[in-house]
Formats: structure tokens, sequence, C-alpha cells
């Protein structure tokens, strides 16, 4: 059986700042780590591992210093590693990073087996739009499950795979066919420690580098900045509110004046829920 796990190294986004001049995103001095969300797609593949056999090959993309976070991968015991890093590859939104890793994975197929299951995490913190998951499955032409908490049956002989998906109406319970990929949702499990043996193994490792033309991309336009039809007007901080927050004791009056005291001190909320219940 073979996984392979998209990651991508982002900037920590508890210290990330915004200059107060120009607006821009200061990442100067910011350390980069594994994408939190992905860390419970690795584990899941890991988990997987251990039950069924087989092998884990962790994907990115990225400059060369995301290497650290594919060595990382290793010391949680992945087998292999691969970075995809070009120029061309710079300024990439989701549709030409999604045709990029796609790419890549076909590339992987060829090289170390065809994937069984693709697992990305929900979204990243730096993007936050939860496209690259779904992008690389149209791409591929898999089936995806989305939203994933729980992978309740693995059937490798009628190559299927049973999840438990969490929408809005409550949890689904979804079947479908090998290959497929799966986006996991946070807080389904939690990334192992690590042992020595694949710490000392990653430290040792050699990570599979691919340019553009190592990972057969055939239109070039279709990656980075040029292959990239979304584009970031502006970035700013929002302001801070003047208003100070006002503790409202509940007990000590009845609810008709509780609501009174609230809208005196929120006067646009009561013209908002009047006009919410127009609308219903």
């Amino acid at each position: 059986m073979h996984n392979l796990v998209c990651i991508k190294q982002v900037p920590d986004s508890a210290q990330i700042r915004v200059h107060p001049v120009t607006n821009t995103i200061m990442r100067q001095g910011v350390p980069s780590i594994i994408n939190p969300y992905d860390l419970f797609a690795l584990e899941a593949a890991l988990e997987l591992r251990d039950k069924f056999g087989g092998e884990i090959t962790v994907l990115t993309m990225g400059p060369p210093s995301a290497e650290d976070s594919l060595r990382k991968a290793l010391t949680f015991g992945a087998d292999r590693a691969v970075l995809l890093t070009d120029r061309s590859f710079a300024g990439a939104d989701t549709l030409a990073t999604t045709y990029a890793l796609a790419t890549a994975i076909r590339k992987i197929g060829k090289e170390y087996g065809q994937p069984d299951l693709i697992f990305t995490g929900k979204q990243t913190i730096d993007g936050d739009t939860a496209q690259v998951g779904p992008g690389i499955a149209k791409r591929l032409r898999v089936s995806q499950l989305t939203y994933v908490a729980k992978i309740t049956a693995l059937d490798l002989t009628a190559r299927t795979i049973e999840a438990e998906r969490r929408s809005e109406g409550g949890v689904q319970v979804l079947r479908t066919r090998l290959p497929c990929l799966i986006t996991m949702l946070e807080a389904t499990n939690q990334i192992r420690r690590g042992a020595m043996a694949d710490a000392l193994r990653a430290a040792r490792a050699s990570i599979v580098k691919w340019s553009a033309q190592d990972a057969d991309v055939e239109d070039i336009s279709k990656c980075g900045l040029k292959g990239s039809p979304t584009v970031v007007k502006r970035v700013f901080a929002p302001s801070a509110r003047a208003e100070k927050a006002v503790l409202v004791e509940p007990a000590e009056q009845p609810a008709e004046e509780l609501i009174e005291a609230i809208f005196k001190h929120q006067p646009r909320l009561e013209a908002d829920l009047a006009a919410l219940a127009g609308d219903l």
C-alpha cells in the first residue's frame, strides 16, 4: 500500500506581523513550521501503514528551505520525501499549485508506484482556502473525501474505503473506491512522537528534489505567478476598536432589562436583529 501525504511549510501564524506603513506581511525572523492541519493527515497515513503495511511518501512544493519540513516529516516515520522546487513555481495561487502538485504526483506514481491514498490537511493556516486538496483530486480524476474525521474501514482486496465526514448537518458515512484523496479535519488524531531510529534516518536521508523539468511539467505557463489568475491586492491589519467591553450581570436584573441594557451599549445590534427577523 502506498500513501502519499502533501504537506506545506508555512510561517508560524502566531508570530506574523503586518507592516504598519506598507501593509505587507513581515516574514523576517518568523520561524517556519509544517502546516498544523497537515500533521493530522500525516498521522492518518501512518496509522494505516501500521495496520496494513506499505510505505509513505511526503510531498511539498516550496523553496529549498522547505527541506526542513520534509525532514521533520521523516522523523515522524514517513519513508520518502520529495521536494518540488523551482523558481517558476514562485507566486503560485491554488490553481497553479494544484497543477504542479498533480504533475509531481503522477511522476511519483511512475517512479515509486501509484498512490492508493493521497492525504492533505483540510486547509493551510496561511491561506485558509481549502482548495488545494479538492483541486488535486480534480486534476488527477480521483474520488475525494473532504473534512474526514475518521477512516472506519479499508478493504485493499475490494479496493474500497469508508470514512466519516463531518458536515453542517451532522456526520456522513461515505464509501468510495481507491485511489482517492482525503482531506483530514483537525483534532482527529495526534501526531506521534518520532522514534529515535526515524530521527537518525531523517538526518542522513536524501531528499528527492525535482525542478519543473524533473517533474515532467509540460506547460510551464500554468505554474507560478504566470499560471495564477488570483492576485492578493492588499493586506492590512484590522484597526483597534475604541469601544470597551462592559460587564453585564444577568442574575441581578430581569431579562427585559438585560436586553435593554445590551441594546443601550450596542445600538446597532437592535437594528441588525430587526433586519434579520424581517428577512426570515
